[in-house]
Formats: C-alpha cells, sequence, structure tokens
C-alpha cells in the first residue's frame, strides 16, 4: 500500500480493518455461539452491516482529494463516493465551509463542501466527517483554504 498523500483524504485503514475483523467476529459468533435462531438472524444482520460498511469504506478510498496543488496551483478537488469518483474544478466550488452540530451533547465540525453545475444549475451539498476524512475537518478545511478552494475564506 502506498503512503497517502497530504492532499488527500479518507477513512484511516486501522478503522477500515477493525471494522473488517469486528464483522468476521459477529458472523462467527452468529454461526458458532448464538443457540437461539432469532439471535443467530440478528447478530448475522449486524454482521452484514458491520461488513458492509467496512467495504463501503475501503471502496470510497480516498474521499476527497485536491486535484493539482503538488508542483502547481490546485485546479479543483475530487470526492469518491460508492457510485464512483466525481471531480469538481474550483469553478463548481460555491461554498467550502466549517460548519458545528450538535452530537452526543458536544459541538462537532463537519465539512460542507457546496458545488454548482454552471451548465445544469444543479446544486450538490456534501458533508464530511473525522471519519470519511480520517483527522479533524478544521485541517482539512485549512489545506483546502491554502490551496484556493475555499471561495468563502477570508484570512485572519
Amino acid at each position: 500500500m502506498t503512503a497517502r498523500s497530504p492532499l488527500e483524504w479518507a477513512t484511516p485503514p486501522v478503522a477500515v480493518a477493525a471494522l473488517a475483523v469486528g464483522g468476521v467476529v459477529l458472523a462467527v459468533a452468529a454461526v458458532f455461539a448464538v443457540p437461539d435462531a432469532v439471535g443467530r438472524l440478528l447478530i448475522g444482520f449486524a454482521a452484514l452491516l458491520v461488513l458492509s460498511m467496512a467495504l463501503s469504506a475501503v471502496r470510497q478510498r480516498p474521499r476527497l482529494q485536491v486535484l493539482g496543488g503538488a508542483d502547481g496551483p490546485a485546479s479543483g478537488i475530487a470526492t469518491t463516493r460508492l457510485t464512483g469518483r466525481r471531480e469538481f474544478p474550483r469553478s463548481q466550488l460555491h461554498r467550502v465551509r466549517i460548519v458545528e452540530y450538535p452530537r452526543l451533547g458536544r459541538r462537532v465540525p463537519m465539512l460542507e463542501i457546496d458545488t454548482l453545475d454552471p451548465d445544469t444549475g444543479d446544486e450538490r451539498l456534501m458533508i464530511f466527517g473525522r471519519w470519511d476524512l480520517g483527522t479533524d475537518p478544521r485541517d482539512v478545511y485549512d489545506a483546502l483554504a491554502v490551496h484556493g478552494l475555499a471561495p468563502d475564506h477570508t484570512p485572519n
């Protein structure tokens, strides 16, 4: 496996591996450790959910990536979803910002990227959290701002 570029972010491989191991443990428990049928069904369903979450995290790597920027100016961003990779040039980035949502009694930062297709007028809102990016979304926002990919950014 190659080292990740500082201009791309994804769920940490250790977390994905832990999910996969947890799914396998649940599947084994469903087959061998649970004596009743209903319990076996529920634990088997939980195993399927955990394994599908691990597979989706593997499929969506890297989750967010800066296009260009290594040697020259950044030209835009790319996101990877279950349906495939999608690139957004700088001109389509309408708003990039950090929004803090309340979660479990505290405020959690999320990176919001709002894009606008100039030809069709289609809008797309993408929200990335710490799980998606593998790091604090504020650090990713700062990296995007440094590369000129945060239209709303005002320097301090």
